[in-house]
């Protein structure tokens, strides 16, 4: 592959809902390419972006796919992100290398909940956008309705370039506006055709002379004037537009069959911004150009970890010239990193590289100390801005199937969480179980699927248990004593305890002893004997909190006593006394915050209550939106991920952090104390 100058190179990300079509108008952009001899199916698993094993067994995307395409003068890099929800990170990582966003769309399904998310993502990160809506050879598929949606959400700003004409239902025609040319499409070959007369063609190209006219004030003047726009007009008043973000242009057609792509792609490669129009943004908020003279710099974007072949990164040149060999330090770590083989991304296959430029994308193997989002360097001084990743929202137990595997799980969930950056995983000290973090039921589904079959490692899951915990309601004082005798020196250690109610998490130990009732130096044994039992309460076995212990009397024995026997007598005093302190179970609450569309807060908040949930407080925020703010029991949210999948179709997004414990309802009480004795 020959070296392409910064005007010459376009990084357009495939952005939209799952299903929307996005993968196979990766394969018929290849095909116009001649790079493909044919346009895969993503049901027949043939399709060039859906190389992953996963991909293949389940027919949809699961992670981010790049193909570098030359295509006349110009490099296309594609950059194919999964459109389900669960796999929202390649969205992610698609956008930070991208320099803009072509946002599909289903004739037939019209403007999802994908592709609006999708849309608000690109611009939140000022990414040029244009939309495909494709799949118009779909039963009721129908163009007019989708773009009327889209010019009802986002106004001026929507652009036709490439429209059907339909003539009884079926589309006979595709025409390009630009040049008020008609053609017929069988695949991507092109027939031209003649104009067909139509006030809605005409109503068509009246929305593009007027996007075009706003963006320049000659053109504006030209406008009014009733002079036509000259092609080369029309263009430039197009690319200017859709850099500033004041024009997102709309094209048509069929994925499967590569109808009508032909005039997407000639002419995205005109108006979309390339590398040189583009800038990156550093960690402190500041723009730069890319430049090939620059000192050599790049973002890692994506990396995938594989037990045989080792860890590639998938990079985006920020600055200079990347060569075999280059070493650049890394500004996380500090630590110097040496790129010893530069490649090309061509969907599930590399091709060598001697050099990769400025704004360029790439992929280099084996870099041990490098993770996803990591700028490197040649003096350590360049960082973008990081990578604004999801926050994992369900959480499973995860169990080995067969014993002895848990440190291979261990290594193999740590590998793949170098891979994907929405996923957590950590071990519960308190309920001794390892939990896995994720985006979804399907997110976890791959996860566990590549467990087994890229490290070999077998497991089960479970729902995670709840970090409860006992305390006390009322002061009690007791006595413990503990008195053995079996020949030779005993055993005798007498205490008295008052355990009062306190605002402390540990356990917290006094003592106001007088006249060497107890020795003071039995007083550690005494106060370990204590915090061991506080280990295991005596309602269900959760540990006791919030228990103040004090010393306040006792006996001993001058031969007898010992370490030992105080610690036994101060065992037996908390296993008297506590359950004559009311004691009760508490759990862990955490504070929520939903973000729902204005239309969908009544199910939000009907659900949260259900929970045992409190409202707090609400908050109107940006696009029609509310945040509710409540605070909810941790065991009653296992499946509120999966409950706002459902009610909200994808729409809201939420956080949930522990914040404190309160005691449980006793009727639920009583059912946790039971299945635990």
């Amino acid at each position: 592959m020959k070296q392409y100058s910064e005007k010459f190179i376009r990084n357009i990300a495939l952005l939209g809902h799952g299903s929307s079509g996005k993968t196979t108008l990766a394969d018929a952009i290849l095909y116009y390419a001649g790079i493909t001899d044919r346009i895969g199916k993503t049901g027949d698993s043939t399709t060039v972006m859906d190389f992953d094993p996963e991909e293949k067994k389940r027919k949809v995307s699961v992670s981010t796919a790049v193909y570098a395409a030359e295509i006349g003068e110009n490099k296309l890099n594609l950059i194919d992100a999964p459109g389900l929800f669960d796999f929202a990170s390649g969205v992610c990582e698609a956008l930070a290398a991208a320099d803009s966003a072509i946002i599909t769309i289903s004739g037939k399904s019209g403007l999802t909940v994908g592709a609006k998310q999708s849309f608000e993502k690109a611009r939140a990160l000022n990414k040029s956008v244009g939309f495909f809506i494709g799949k118009l050879d779909s039963t009721h598929a129908h163009f007019y309705r989708v773009l009327s949606a889209l010019a009802g959400n986002y106004g001026a700003v929507i652009c036709p370039v490439v429209v059907p004409y339909i003539e009884n239902d079926e589309v006979k025609s595709y025409i390009n506006l630009i040049e008020n040319k008609a053609y017929a499409c069988e695949g991507i070959e092109l027939k031209e055709m003649r104009m067909p007369v139509s006030t809605e063609l005409d109503d068509m190209r009246n929305m593009l002379l007027e996007a075009v006219a706003s963006v320049d004030e000659e053109l504006m003047d030209k406008y009014f004037s009733g002079e036509e726009f000259t092609t080369d007009e029309l263009i430039s008043g197009l690319a200017k537009g859709v850099v500033s973000g004041e024009i997102c242009p709309v094209y048509c057609g069929v994925q499967q069959t590569g109808d009508a792509v032909p005039l997407m792609v000639d002419n995205i490669l005109k108006i979309m911004p390339s590398v040189a129009d583009s800038k990156y943004i550093t960690a402190d908020g500041a723009e730069k150009d890319y430049s090939a003279d620059a000192d050599n710099a790049l973002l890692i974007f994506k990396t995938i970890a594989d037990p045989f072949v080792g860890k590639l990164s998938y990079f985006k040149v920020l600055g200079g010239k990347i060569k075999n060999d280059t070493r650049l330090i890394n500004n996380r770590t500090g630590e110097e990193e040496r790129l010893s083989k530069v490649v090309w991304l061509k969907g599930g296959k590399q091709e060598d590289a001697d050099v990769i430029s400025a704004g360029d994308i790439g992929a280099v193997a084996k870099l041990g100390g490098v993770a996803t989002g990591d700028t490197l360097s040649a003096k350590g001084d360049v960082v973008a801005k990081a990578i604004d990743f999801p926050a994992p929202n369900l959480t499973v137990a995860v169990y080995p199937k067969s014993k002895g595997d848990e440190e291979k799980i261990t290594s193999a969930l740590n590998r793949i969480m170098e891979e994907d950056r929405t996923i957590k995983v950590y071990m519960n000290t308190e309920t001794h179980e390892q939990i896995l973090e994720a985006l979804g039921e399907q997110h976890i589904d791959v996860i566990i699927s590549r467990l087994k079959s890229k490290f070999g490692a077998d497991v089960e899951l479970k729902q995670p248990k709840i970090a409860y915990r006992e305390t006390i309601r009322k002061s009690v004082q007791v006595q413990g004593r503990h008195k053995k005798q079996s020949g030779g020196h005993g055993q005798f250690g007498d205490v008295w305890i008052r355990f009062e109610p306190c605002d402390s998490e540990e356990l917290v130990f006094e003592d106001e002893v007088f006249g060497g009732a107890v020795p003071k130096n039995f007083f550690p044994a005494v106060e370990k004997g204590l915090r061991e039992c506080t280990s295991k309460g005596v309602l269900a076995g959760y540990p006791v909190v919030g228990v103040k212990a004090v010393l306040y009397d006792g006996s001993y024995h001058p031969v007898d006593s010992s370490e030992m026997s105080f610690k036994m007598a101060a065992t037996i005093a908390f296993k008297e006394g506590i359950p004559q302190t009311a004691p009760v179970l508490l759990e862990p609450i955490g504070t929520l915050k939903v973000l729902v569309p204005d239309e969908m807060l009544g199910d939000v908040i009907g659900d949260i209550n259900k929970r045992r949930g409190r409202i707090i407080g609400m908050n109107p925020a940006e696009n029609k939106m509310q945040e509710v703010i409540g605070e909810v029991p941790i065991a009653e949210m296992s499946d509120f991920a999966t409950a706002m999948r459902s009610i909200t179709q994808g729409t809201a997004t939420f956080t949930l952090e522990p914040t404190r414990y309160e005691e449980v309802p006793q009727n639920i009480a009583q059912k946790i104390i039971d299945a635990n004795k």
